[in-house]
């Protein structure tokens, strides 16, 4: 018996230990100023908790009530972080009783050579149903967006 809890607590010390470090993306001075915050766990998918950011679109085209959009982990849609490429789509629809309109998000960086540095651009879509066209009004908007991982 103690053969075996000895092998087994000697195997538990040869794991690798996982760590937990943080993101975070800005892009501002642009059409949209874009702010994202994240811890990042180390291994198996290096799944994201705590998840927060914003959008604030300059375009008035664009209702009020979507021109500032908060984003939490739900919102996020899709996340791919492999060490070279650092991928983020956020996506939220607008609540309440109004008609259809959303904020669309994809952040698509690279790795650029400083440690945890990442260089890219974003590009955001924001659709709002409401207004005199009955097919709403799309607004498509790109930049540059820089993020940090560590």
């Amino acid at each position: 018996m103690r053969v075996v809890l000895m092998a087994g607590l000697l195997m538990a010390g040869t794991l690798p230990a996982f760590a937990s470090g943080g993101l975070s993306c800005e892009a501002e001075g642009g059409p949209a100023r874009i702010a994202v915050e994240s811890g990042v766990t180390r291994g198996m998918g290096s799944p994201v908790f705590n998840f927060r950011g914003s959008a604030v679109i300059s375009d008035t085209a664009i209702a009020e009530d979507l021109r500032t959009t908060a984003f939490t982990g739900e919102y996020l849609a899709q996340y791919w972080f492999d060490g070279e490429d650092l991928r983020l789509v956020l996506y939220r629809e607008r609540e309440g009783d109004k008609p259809h309109g959303y904020v669309e998000i994809t952040v698509l960086t690279r790795a650029d050579g400083d440690e945890g540095g990442y260089v890219g651009t974003y590009k955001l879509t924001a659709y709002d149903g409401t207004g005199d066209d009955p097919e709403g009004r799309t607004v498509k908007l790109d930049g540059k967006i820089g993020c940090f991982v560590e």
